[in-house]
């Protein structure tokens, strides 16, 4: 059995020959930078390079000889890109290790040790505190309270650093020829690997709500202002739907799954009331996964961080339409 077959069958809920691994085919199932820098040396592999993909959650990408070693099944399409050596420049952790970013991100440390990352327009957007393993979001674009409409909301998106610091393969979106070039280094991938290909979309509604109002807002506002929720929630349903109709166009017959990811709740339970997901967020996320049902080939993998136990009612009901895997 091959390592597609054996994710495939996994999440087909048939018997693989044994059970498939992954390390790295989304930030979900990512290593941090600093535990990377550990396992290499603890192989004795210290000659790898730490190269730090997400930089938000400072997340380093697997290098092939990590993948082999441990045979792994699934690879993240994003590993495709930035390829080059001039894609890339050094940094130094908070430990001290020599690590690299990608050369588009060039945060700013002062002199207490902090680090500040700035936006296209030089606001800063994101802060990594003295001997911090992450950056945090530093600005909330409608923190103040709704506008009447979503006119602002593609320039509010911008704003936030999840959007503006993508990690691959989107930090080359904008790029003359990225769908071109994202079908055929999957075809490659594809071919050359003989593994499970991971397209990693987002699509997330809940956390996008906590990334433009910030968390205690948005809990308020689900029962508070459910209006202006549902307007802001179809507003990303939109650009997400147009950001999965060029994914599908592109790779819907040649990736192997799409991850969808949005944390509904936490370690003991979920954010909200079972019924608010039934009425605010399951038709919206049933309007995407069956868009991608339709139009691609693509198993659809659901990533959140809530624990199962105290989140079977919600986990219900997630099951109940076109999620293959959770």
């Amino acid at each position: 059995m091959t390592s597609r077959e054996r994710v495939l069958s996994a999440i087909d809920h048939k018997e693989p020959d044994k059970v498939p691994v992954d390390l790295g085919s989304n930030p979900s199932s990512g290593i941090s930078a600093i535990a990377y820098g550990n396992l290499i040396d603890y192989l004795d592999k210290s000659h790898l390079p730490i190269a730090i993909y997400d930089v938000v959650q400072q997340l380093a990408e697997p290098d092939e000889e990590i993948i082999e070693l441990f045979d792994i099944d699934v690879l993240d399409l994003g590993r495709t890109f930035n390829a080059d050596p001039s894609d890339w420049h050094p940094t130094t952790l908070v430990n001290g290790r020599q690590a690299l970013y990608p050369s588009w991100f060039n945060p700013e440390k002062n002199d207490e040790g902090e680090y500040f990352a700035r936006n296209d327009s030089g606001e800063i957007i994101a802060k990594m505190p003295y001997k911090g393993t992450f950056f945090d979001q530093t600005v909330f674009p409608w923190i103040d309270g709704y506008p009447a409409n979503n006119d602002t909301l593609d320039e509010a998106m911008s704003m936030v650093l999840w959007q503006a610091f993508a990690h691959s393969p989107w930090d080359k979106g904008g790029e003359e020829g990225f769908w071109d070039r994202l079908r055929s280094n999957t075809i490659k991938l594809r071919e050359e690997s003989g593994k499970a290909v991971m397209m990693v979309a987002g699509c997330n509604l809940f956390e996008w709500g906590t990334f433009i109002r910030r968390m205690d807002n948005f809990l308020m506002d689900l029962h508070l202002e459910r209006a202006s929720v549902e307007m802001m929630l179809d507003g990303f349903v939109e650009r997400h739907l147009q950001s999965l109709e060029r994914i599908c166009s592109a790779v819907g017959d040649v990736a192997d799954i799409i991850r969808f990811g949005d944390d509904l709740g936490m370690i003991n339970g979920p954010f909200m009331d079972p019924q608010i997901y039934r009425d605010i967020f399951k038709p919206r996320h049933k309007i995407m996964t069956d868009y991608v049902k339709k139009h691609s080939k693509m198993k659809i993998l659901l990533q959140c961080s809530m624990q199962l136990k105290n989140s079977t009612v919600i986990y219900d009901q997630v099951r109940r339409f076109s999620i293959d895997s959770i």
